[in-house]
């Protein structure tokens, strides 16, 4: 029995994987249910046995994206002084990496123009996603002195979603990385942290 529950949770857990990946590269309305479980390596049949409905499928996922952007942030940010940590944080979010791979970076970026269509559900995940990543940079900026630390937070946040967007807007590959550079240096310089690469 302790098999069968612990085979269910990672058969869940590769769902959601997949189904992570997939609304922030297709967007939580184009992807198909049976899509998504043949990248998992399932069967369609399979899905109902973990999950009720397509929306409850999207909301895990939402929630799944969120835990793997919050995991990113502790990646760059753990062990490292915060000055630091936040500066890492930064070049990744502004980086030409995340830029072009929508499907494994934040769902930030990739999501904000969809949730308004969705069910308050799915929008209220998103909700807790923004506002855990928004409380875990405001807490570095709270370290650094920095006043008003929440408030800044939400606009640092906001410029690295906006500048990520627009980069994956323009057709021009060189006009996309100087969005991205020059938003990261301006933040950097804003916050007081080292402004190399």
């Amino acid at each position: 029995m302790r098999y069968d529950t612990e085979h269910k949770q990672r058969t869940r857990e590769r769902v959601l994987k997949e189904a992570a990946a997939a609304i922030r590269a297709e967007g939580p309305e184009r992807i198909a249910v049976a899509g998504v479980m043949k990248r998992a390596g399932l069967t369609h049949g399979g899905f109902y046995a973990h999950f009720a409905s397509k929306d409850e499928l999207v909301v895990a996922a939402i929630e799944h994206s969120f835990a793997e952007a919050f995991e990113a942030f502790g990646l760059f940010t753990r062990g490292r002084p915060p000055a630091a940590g936040l500066a890492a944080y930064i070049d990744f979010y502004l980086s030409p990496w995340h830029c072009e791979r929508r499907g494994e970076g934040c769902p930030l970026p990739a999501l904000a123009a969809d949730l308004p269509r969705l069910a308050a559900p799915a929008r209220e995940a998103f909700e807790r996603g923004a506002a855990r990543l928004t409380s875990a940079i405001a807490e570095h900026l709270q370290v650094l002195g920095q006043p008003h630390a929440g408030r800044l937070a939400v606009s640092v946040l906001s410029e690295m979603v906006g500048a990520v967007v627009l980069a994956r807007s323009i057709a021009d590959g060189a006009h996309a990385l100087a969005i991205l550079d020059a938003s990261r240096t301006a933040l950097k310089t804003r916050l007081g942290l080292t402004c190399s690469a």
